[in-house]
């Protein structure tokens, strides 16, 4: 039977790309073993406001470069308040705010955990209910799996019954492929070229930004301004 696979490292408030891989997979596996890197995906994704394109950043401490994504917590305890206040003041007079403001405000509000990984996984959990993604969401340490770059992406699609796995088009550069296709796995690639764009406030128009830019501005309509979802 079919399956197919992606895994990646959660990321904080990801843009609709994001969401457009877990929406073409079957099952989508959090990479959150990885290493954390500084000045990433991981806790800081980007919104548009009455300045421009604005950068929005969960505080953590980084206390070596081995730290995991999954052992990285915040510092500042008060970051929800402040990150949710800064999505009322942009996007307060979006049309769809009123509708999913209750939603994100219990969230953001009642976070309940200091760890990045959780952090990101509820919002994103959240966001994949919104747009209508029912596809299982799950994490790599489920599995039992090695060592290795390619090697162990692999055996994670392996173990998880895979026989297809989706990655993001920056992976050419580093991604053996023939390491999967030896084992009977077809690799495809997402492609994140040619999206609509939609009402968004502040032009000029920017597509990349975090979903909740598309989410406010579109509402029920979001789905079909992605790539993998039935328009």
């Amino acid at each position: 039977m079919a399956k197919k696979i992606a895994i990646l490292q959660s990321n904080y408030i990801p843009w609709k790309g994001y969401f457009d891989i877990i929406n073409t997979v079957d099952e989508f596996i959090f990479y959150d073993e990885m290493q954390y890197t500084k000045n990433d995906w991981r806790n800081r994704n980007k919104i548009k406001s009455q300045n421009g394109v604005q950068w929005i950043t969960i505080p953590v401490i980084q206390n070596n470069l081995e730290q995991k994504i999954n052992e990285t917590v915040v510092f500042d305890k008060k970051w929800n308040i402040k990150h949710w206040r800064t999505l009322q003041q942009s996007y307060s007079k979006a049309p769809y705010f009123k509708q999913y403001k209750e939603t994100f405000e219990e969230l953001y509000t009642n976070i309940g955990t200091e760890y990045l990984s959780q952090i990101n996984y509820k919002l994103i959990q959240t966001i994949c209910s919104i747009l209508g993604i029912t596809t299982s969401l799950t994490w790599s340490e489920n599995y039992k799996i090695g060592e290795g770059k390619t090697e162990r992406l692999v055996r994670l699609v392996q173990a998880a019954g895979g026989t297809e796995y989706v990655s993001g088009p920056a992976a050419r550069d580093y991604l053996d492929v023939s390491l999967f296709e030896k084992e009977g796995i077809t690799v495809s690639w997402m492609d994140y070229s040619n999206y609509p764009e939609y009402h968004q406030l502040f032009p000029p128009f920017e597509h990349g930004v975090s979903v909740l830019d598309l989410i406010f501005n579109e509402g029920p309509n979001s789905p079909n301004l992605m790539k993998t979802f039935n328009r």
